[in-house]
């Protein structure tokens, strides 16, 4: 098994991207121009001639390199055919000795037991659209029913293809109450989600009220038959008019009887794996990885 270290300005795009549209684990966050728009930096491990391959996204601070994950990137890791755990670890064991940090998601194939590296579980949460509207609706909770219901009864009204600002200034609110995202991380995110729906790739969904006042959104990518709920920005009125049970309802009304998957991006949160689980979505586990070999005054620090 023969895997190299490629710096950015060595990864051949062209089949960094045929791996990831031929792999039975590809995703969105994988393909080259995702990368390009959404990590800071990021290099590559090959194996052979890209048969397998994992991104490298990284940044440097105080002349450390660490590995991160990037802004609205769920999982990344190792793609390819046949990964197996041995496979995983020997990726894992290819990382320069410079990245000295690490704190990165893996993709769901790659969650395995592995001889050199300890995994720590995360939830994900999907739901096939393949059955007809009816049955998916029958599978919801009764209190994602109710709350479906009022929004039609407040006379909310769902529309497609709104404003990406409009949904990015909801979301900043949203996110400045929990943790700290750059602006530019959501310009960034703009470029691509403008990118994505020129090839129509990208859909936005948004509920208003009767008085116009946007209530609830997100933007969902589409790649590898699955449909990724990607940015969402609620408004507080959303939690009191159903809104955000409505959008989701709509899209799963619009996208029924499809080969797809709903890809929720979560949720390691109770309540908001509870608010998924309750359209009769199932967990989908995948892996995260921490490993620290920071000099030690700095390794306690980040302990």
């Amino acid at each position: 098994m023969s895997i190299q270290y490629l710096p950015y300005q060595q990864i051949d795009k062209a089949k960094w991207d045929t791996c990831i549209n031929n792999a039975p684990n590809g995703n969105i966050y994988a393909y080259s121009g995702y990368l390009d728009s959404m990590a800071m930096n990021w290099d590559a491990l090959v194996l052979n001639d890209y048969e397998a391959i994992m991104p490298l996204t990284w940044n440097k601070k105080y002349g450390i390199y660490y590995l991160y994950q990037p802004f609205l990137s769920a999982s990344l890791g190792v793609f390819g055919n046949g990964l197996s755990a041995a496979m995983v670890n020997s990726f894992l064991h290819a990382i320069p000795e410079k990245f000295r940090y690490w704190d990165i998601y893996l993709n769901h194939s790659n969650y395995f037991e592995l001889a050199d590296f300890k995994l720590y579980q995360r939830s994900n949460y999907i739901l096939s659209l393949n059955d007809p509207y009816e049955i998916l609706f029958s599978k919801f909770r009764d209190n994602i029913k109710r709350n479906i219901k009022k929004a039609a009864e407040l006379n909310c009204s769902v529309q497609t293809n709104i404003s990406i600002d409009d949904i990015i200034t909801l979301a900043k609110e949203q996110f400045k109450n929990f943790t700290s995202i750059k602006s530019d991380d959501f310009e960034n995110f703009k470029k691509l989600y403008q990118q994505l729906n020129l090839q129509k790739k990208a859909i936005t969904y948004g509920v208003y009220t009767p008085d116009a006042q946007l209530v609830a959104s997100s933007v969902f990518f589409f790649s590898h038959n699955r449909a990724y709920y990607i940015l969402v920005g609620n408004h507080p009125n959303s939690k009191v008019t159903g809104a955000s049970h409505a959008l989701i309802d709509a899209f799963i009304k619009d996208h029924a009887g499809k080969n797809i998957v709903l890809d929720f991006e979560g949720s390691d949160i109770r309540n908001i794996a509870f608010f998924y689980s309750s359209f009769g979505a199932t967990e989908e586990k995948y892996a995260g990885i921490k490993l620290n070999k920071l000099p030690r005054l700095l390794r306690l620090l980040k302990s």
